[in-house]
């Protein structure tokens, strides 16, 4: 078989259950400034960019101005939340440690927020020293910019085509792809919507998975079909 380089994982909606708890947040902060949107319609359009992304988004979309400070108030509220009500997604812990390549986080979060999600969550350890925000590479461009991915990459010496990455959204998949490497979509967050898997499947994963449990399976089946085609 072959041994992939690296295996990446997203952080918010794979390995941990935070995307609902932020869109949830987020949807209720743009309504009451003005532009009426839910915590579900959030996940389905939004989840991967950064709360900014998504403002400049919707301010171009619907000619609506929202004011600065609405980043600091919803980064506020969501690490308030987060450090209470954050959880593990069933059989991540398992799934992780039975992967004996390389692997790390890329992430839009911030390093904080990530380690904070991961110590409550006893995840931590199987990535320490291992986290990559895109908010902190040296370009600091977030998701859909592949940057993240090929200064993990780049940092951990694998070759991008023969990384994988497991993502939950659709921007996270187009950087994914746009760095060269090979993405395994993830649908088990509470976030997931109907549809889910064909946006992923369609932004250019090879294959999605519900549960944790699926991973070893498919890692093996892709890198045996990477290595006969």
């Amino acid at each position: 078989m072959n041994q992939p380089d690296l295996v990446i994982f997203d952080c918010d909606g794979v390995l941990v259950d935070s995307e609902i708890i932020a869109a949830r947040i987020e949807a209720e902060l743009l309504t009451q400034a003005g532009f009426e949107i839910s915590a579900e319609e959030i996940a389905e359009s939004y989840a991967g960019l950064t709360f900014k992304d998504i403002m400049l988004k919707i301010e171009e979309k619907a000619a609506i101005p929202f004011q600065a400070s609405l980043i600091s108030q919803a980064e506020e509220m969501v690490d308030r939340r987060l450090k209470t009500e954050v959880r593990a997604i069933e059989g991540v812990h398992e799934a992780v440690a039975a992967v004996t390549a390389p692997r790390c986080i890329c992430s839009n979060s911030t390093n904080e927020r990530i380690e904070m999600m991961l110590d409550r969550t006893r995840i931590l350890p199987l990535f320490k020293g291992r986290i990559f925000s895109a908010l902190e590479t040296p370009s600091r461009k977030a998701k859909p910019a592949p940057d993240v991915f090929l200064h993990a990459a780049k940092t951990l010496g694998a070759n991008p085509a023969n990384t994988f990455v497991i993502e939950d959204s659709v921007h996270g998949i187009s950087g994914a792809v746009a760095a060269g490497m090979r993405v395994i979509g993830f649908t088990g967050g509470a976030h997931s919507y109907p549809g889910h898997a064909d946006a992923l499947t369609e932004a250019g994963a090879e294959t999605v998975i519900r549960r944790w449990a699926d991973l070893g399976g498919v890692l093996t089946a892709l890198s045996m079909w990477s290595e006969n085609a």
